[in-house]
């Protein structure tokens, strides 16, 4: 193997970067090679973790591992699969010798707000985007909750009120489901937005978030054909639901590499991701009927994510929403101009003339006698 030569500064930008003064360094090509390499491994490994689902009797009819209760398809979907990218992003570091620096793991403690954006947002999204399918298809409501009031009677605890089982469920999965999907998150994410999203820059920062949204789609559609998400009873199965899953991801794209952009670190997306697959499900307790879950109420679905469709085109036509902020600069050290800075900062006003001494109009009136 031959030796690579370094690779260009590796930048999430933001204020977690390693040198403020260098935030908005982001190369200038794109690194196809590397990019090459990285989707190998990720598309690879996950792919044939897939295959491997597939082998072993798909969703449905997967082996139950004694004393677990977790299907063997769980498992390697959440293990092998959730982390290829992650995965991907160290190998392709070291078999092209690119160095460890700026792996935007180092937490950003000034951008807590997008934190906060990460972990409450995803809730208020899912809840928007059912009660709009819901107003677009009323009849597919149910404020009784007859399927979770079911399900409550044939595991024996018909006493407790729906409701309560619903908000409580609620509740778990927007304080405490990102913190246990946050380790399995971390693998699509570390891999995702902390490495592809960074090489992808040079297109600029929409063309590279939309880009990245097409091939996070793409890299889910093995297990949109068995089923996952989805399923596969609606018509143009599996087809329709991969083509949905694309346009999920677009958005959620723009979303989470908004977070990881303004936070300079890769843990708000990572908190995002986790929250967003622990509330997702939250329209499914209200629904009556057959819907298609290419249309909703869940997220995945066309209008299910009308609110996550909204607000990655705010985040997409908003000027300098997809900007980086300005990096403090530490005391001590000049800030970086931008090198077009000389041509558009006006130039300091020209000092006012002093007043002549006696002797500077003494040798003026000499000279003007002379020169008469």
């Amino acid at each position: 193997m031959r030796r690579d030569r370094p690779a260009a500064p590796h930048r999430l930008a933001g204020p977690g970067c390693a040198d403020p003064a260098e935030d908005n360094a982001m190369p200038t090509r794109l690194d196809a090679r590397r990019i090459l390499i990285f989707l190998t491994f990720a598309f690879g490994l996950a792919w044939l973790t897939a295959l491997a689902v597939a082998r072993t009797g798909g969703l449905a009819d997967s082996p139950v591992l004694p004393g677990t209760g977790l299907s063997l398809a769980l498992l390697l979907i959440a293990g092998p699969y959730m982390w290829a990218p992650a995965l991907a992003h160290l190998l392709t570091r070291w078999v092209t010798r690119e160095g460890w620096r700026d792996t935007g793991v180092r937490p950003n403690v000034r951008g807590w707000p997008y934190w906060l954006a990460g972990w409450v947002l995803p809730a208020v999204m899912t809840v928007a985007g059912s009660v709009i399918y819901f107003v677009f298809f009323p009849q597919h409501y149910d404020p009784a909750l007859t399927r979770l009031r079911d399900l409550l009677a044939q595991s024996g605890q018909a006493a407790l009120d729906p409701w309560f089982v619903a908000v409580t469920q609620t509740l778990m999965g927007v304080l405490i489901a990102p913190l246990i999907n946050g380790f399995f998150t971390f693998g699509e994410e570390f891999g995702w937005r902390a490495y592809l999203q960074a090489k992808l820059m040079p297109l600029g920062p929409r063309r590279a978030l939309l880009v990245l949204g097409v091939i996070w789609g793409v890299w889910h559609w093995p297990v949109i054909a068995l089923g996952h998400n989805y399923g596969l009873d609606y018509p143009g199965a599996p087809w329709l639901g991969m083509l949905a899953m694309v346009w999920f991801t677009l958005g959620l794209s723009v979303f989470l590499g908004w977070l990881t952009l303004r936070d300079g670190s890769v843990w708000p997306a990572v908190i995002a991701h986790a929250a967003i697959n622990g509330i997702s499900a939250l329209g499914a307790l209200f629904v009556q009927g057959e819907p298609s879950p290419l249309v909703g109420p869940l997220p995945t679905g066309l209008i299910g994510g009308a609110a996550w469709t909204a607000l990655a085109l705010a985040l997409l036509i908003i000027p300098g929403a997809l900007r980086a902020p300005a990096a403090p600069v530490p005391a001590g050290r000049q800030a970086p101009v931008a090198p077009h800075a000389a041509a558009v900062l006006p130039s300091a006003p020209a000092a006012a003339p002093s007043e002549p001494t006696a002797e500077e109009l003494e040798r003026q009136v000499r000279e003007s006698r002379y020169s008469r």
